[in-house]
């Protein structure tokens, strides 16, 4: 049994499954016919498209293979595997390819599944998964149904882990609970991990200062009064707030720009350095260090 609860509490079946319920018919759709359409989900991460993909593979008649695209991003991913799995025989009725986190793909790898998506589209498909359809080539996109994966609602979520954690026999206050869901909503992902990592004796304990987000008062001090010191400051309140996802921090700096900004000039080339690196820190292992480098760019503006 898996004792990740992202894991040991993933949805097998449709009724499980908790999300959109125009979706969800859609789906049930696929599943009493026992086919699918290619299919492109997209959405924000954590809301529950690698969830959906697994689900409907393991709910109709098919030979099924999964690639995670972030590690297997290249185009000898799509001709060896992908092609090989397309080409090769199989008992069941259709087989289908799930490529999670397609956005990582590199366009010539896009391209080249465009063109083995229509050759074996008889006896294959595909479903893809991904957190940014802009960075899914047209042609691709024209060739799947896309679904957009709305995430449920905060009461929802908080239901739906409520459930769990009585199932683990965890005891819980309901402002806790309440405080998880809303720090990290939509991502239920992070919510199951958070409350499972602050989990003690069988007791939900958080730490109210790291998820009201205590350090963002002192960035924004640091960043109004700027000096000599500030970037070695603001590393410092980083490091200390035991962040391990920076999402937060562009978006709180992106909505704090009136506040340690002097005129719309400086706001408009932090807004595109905020988006330049909120991009690249997709592709960074150090998210911290591509965070720091953003802050380093923004008090070089405004010193």
């Amino acid at each position: 049994m898996n004792s990740l609860f992202v894991e040991k509490y993933r949805s097998k079946v449709l009724d499980e499954y908790v999300g959109n319920e125009q979706l969800k018919q859609i789906v049930s759709q696929y599943i009493a016919k026992n086919d699918i359409q290619n299919l492109l989900l997209y959405g924000t991460p954590g809301t529950g498209k690698t969830t959906l993909a697994k689900l409907i593979v393991n709910n109709i008649d098919c030979d099924f293979l999964y690639i995670n695209a972030s590690d297997e991003r290249g185009i000898d991913t799509i001709r060896d595997k992908v092609q090989g799995f397309a080409s090769s025989a199989s008992f069941k009725s259709i087989k289908v390819i799930i490529l999670d986190e397609a956005d990582f793909l590199t366009i010539q790898a896009q391209a080249s599944l465009r063109n083995i998506i229509e050759t074996y589209s008889r006896t294959t498909r595909f479903i893809l998964t991904c957190n940014y359809l802009e960075r899914i080539i047209d042609p691709l996109q024209s060739r799947c149904q896309v679904l957009k994966i709305t995430p449920p609602s905060k009461k929802e979520v908080a239901q739906h882990v409520a459930g769990i954690l009585e199932q683990e026999s965890i005891n819980y206050e309901l402002n806790d609970l309440v405080l998880v869901v809303n720090k990290h909503y939509p991502d239920v992902r992070k919510i199951l991990n958070t409350c499972q990592v602050n989990t003690v004796d069988n007791t939900l304990k958080v730490d109210k200062t790291v998820l009201t987000g205590g350090y963002k008062d002192e960035l924004l001090k640091e960043l109004k009064s700027p000096s000599k010191t500030s970037f070695k400051n603001i590393r410092q309140i980083l490091a200390d707030s035991n962040l391990d996802d920076f999402e937060d921090v562009y978006r709180f700096l992106y909505d704090n720009l009136d506040e340690y900004t002097k005129d719309g000039v400086q706001q408009a080339l932090i807004i595109i350095e905020i988006e330049n690196y909120m991009y690249h820190a997709n592709f960074r292992i150090d998210k911290e260090i591509n965070v720091c480098a953003l802050i380093a760019s923004i008090l070089k503006t405004i010193v």
